[in-house]
């Protein structure tokens, strides 16, 4: 397999990205009770959304599979729902759509009430097979394969980033 191409998003697209959210929530009627950063990509993008737009703030770390931090408080966010909360998960990328498809199903089938729930993402693959509800643009995969790399991922070493990018052959190749 080839190396990546790397794409480090600047922080001013970034902030673009996240001001594209924030209105489009904003605009909607539907109206979140609650973010939810999911770990390790959605944890810096909810805390921002958070702060513009005033929203409570939870957290999920999906990232590791670590028992106590995933699945369990996905039954928790599928208790609010089912008491009436209206859930915004939160997450950096929609590429695979992997990570939105487990969330939504493993949320929706305990809370019996797929409306209570969205996703927001900066980066939305139209080539995903999940959607987001709001997204701060778009990309097609299969023109361009390009490894994000957002500000907070700027820091990790490159070897790193090659092998998370390596993860998922297709995205890149």
């Amino acid at each position: 397999m080839p190396a990546p191409e790397f794409f480090y998003v600047p922080y001013e697209r970034f902030l673009e990205e996240m001001e594209t959210v924030a209105r489009l929530i904003e605009a909607d009627d539907w109206r979140p009770d609650f973010l939810v950063g999911i770990g390790r990509g959605g944890l810096v993008p909810a805390a921002y959304l958070s702060h513009r737009t005033g929203i409570a703030l939870l957290s999920v770390d999906h990232s590791t599979g670590e028992a106590g931090f995933g699945d369990e408080l996905l039954d928790r966010l599928a208790a609010k729902i089912r008491d009436g909360s209206r859930i915004l998960i939160v997450d950096d990328i929609n590429d695979s759509g992997g990570t939105i498809e487990y969330l939504r199903a493993a949320i929706d089938a305990k809370s019996g009430d797929p409306a209570g729930l969205r996703i927001a993402v900066l980066v939305n693959n139209i080539r995903s097979r999940s959607h987001s509800e709001y997204h701060g643009s778009e990309l097609d995969r299969d023109a361009d394969k390009r490894w994000y790399v957002f500000p907070w991922e700027a820091v990790a070493p490159p070897e790193t980033l090659t092998r998370e990018a390596a993860e998922v052959p297709e995205r890149i190749a």
